[in-house]
């Protein structure tokens, strides 16, 4: 049985509208803070697309109207399930923009654990966003994504290791050093950003590092802004590798 759910947030960003709409409306501004890569055909009934891992999510563009609102919404699936999004955007004053999110739709059986699991999505995304046009302006980002399954292991162990691949103490606080050291790329070196019981985010000097550890799976999607992408993802898929063997 399907059941609706709606999330609505607000945040404040230190960039104009037209920073924030190059940032969640254009493929490269979304390769830059959140998940895959990704692809938008700029007009109202175009396609917005994210391939993630070879999977490829499309949604219709229902709302096309540049600096000031974008909405998208999937094609319903057999049991009527399908995800929409809808961006609000408003200049303020000193050059900030306000930037309002929904997101609703219809979820299927599961729907409070996939509920919860994007309602602590969401304040990460945005802040991740923030980071993005506060520390990387005008940049396009390269998205990098690796996972490993981690059966039998509970988040908590995941982590605590992934903790401790990063020279990082549990419980890791905001603000920390973070160290990784994957094979054929320069050391990543970063503050720590974000940290919570399910992901950990490191800012460098580059690039934005995110690490996902719940359900069952480890997974990064990394935000690189720096020269060096060449064999980014293969160096990062083999470091995770190692990390739980």
């Amino acid at each position: 049985m399907t059941h609706p759910f709606e999330i609505e947030l607000e945040t404040t960003l230190p960039a104009s509208p037209e920073e924030v709409w190059q940032a969640i409306a254009t493929g490269p501004g979304i390769d830059s803070w959140f998940m895959g890569r990704n692809e938008v055909e700029p007009r109202e009934g175009g396609v917005a697309s994210m391939d993630i891992a070879g999977h490829r999510e499309q949604a219709v563009i229902t709302a096309y109207e540049p600096g000031r609102r974008l909405a998208t919404r999937t094609s319903p699936g057999e049991d009527g399930r399908f995800m929409a999004f809808e961006y609000l955007i408003e200049g303020k004053e000193q050059g900030s923009t306000v930037l309002r999110v929904v997101h609703s739709g219809l979820l299927g059986d599961d729907w409070q654990d996939e509920y919860d699991a994007l309602r602590r999505g969401w304040p990460f995304h945005l802040h991740t966003l923030g980071e993005y046009l506060t520390r990387f302006p005008g940049r396009s980002g390269f998205p990098v994504f690796a996972m490993v399954p981690t059966p039998g292991r509970t988040a908590g162990d995941v982590g605590a290791a992934l903790a401790h691949g990063l020279a990082l103490t549990v419980p890791v606080p905001a603000g920390a050093r973070a160290h990784a050291e994957p094979s054929g790329l320069a050391p990543m070196d970063g503050e720590v950003v974000w940290a919570d019981d399910e992901r950990i985010a490191v800012r460098t000097a580059d690039g934005i590092y995110t690490f996902h550890f719940g359900s069952g799976v480890l997974l990064m999607f990394h935000h690189l802004f720096g020269p060096e992408t060449d064999g980014a993802e293969a160096a990062w898929q083999q470091w995770l590798n190692g990390l739980l063997a």
